[in-house]
């Protein structure tokens, strides 16, 4: 089993930022995915940012582009989402997620096997 527990997240306002830290805990796997995803009230959960274990290569959504970076520190065994210039459109729950396989499909949600218990993020205009 995987333990994420993800913080980090709170109100902030348009323009701002926020780093969201997912620690991660238990089983270890030799290539596996690190995901963000989040998920808004009334809406289906969407990808995020994704890195690869041992690669670390790194893949974002067009929304993150240029604006989100994902990172990990290795000897805290924790990934982080560094979020700037923040819109309100970004307002949502944000959870990490791992999966265990590698996946090239690294952007769909079923592909995960792990997941954390998500933190808000809420940016006002």
């Amino acid at each position: 089993q995987v333990q994420l527990v993800e913080s980090g997240g709170g109100l902030v306002q348009a323009g701002g930022s926020l780093r969201l830290s997912c620690a991660a805990s238990g089983r270890t796997f030799g290539r596996y995915v690190m995901g963000w995803f989040r998920q808004a009230p009334g809406k289906e959960r969407e990808f995020v940012a994704a890195m690869w274990w041992p690669t670390t290569n790194t893949y974002y959504a067009d929304s993150a582009k240029g604006r989100f970076a994902i990172s990990r520190d290795n000897a805290k065994n924790t990934v982080y989402l560094q979020m700037n210039s923040l819109k309100p459109e970004d307002t949502a729950v944000y959870y990490c997620a791992v999966d265990p396989n590698g996946s090239v499909y690294y952007t769909r949600a079923y592909e995960y096997d792990y997941w954390g218990q998500g933190t808000q993020v809420t940016v006002s205009s």
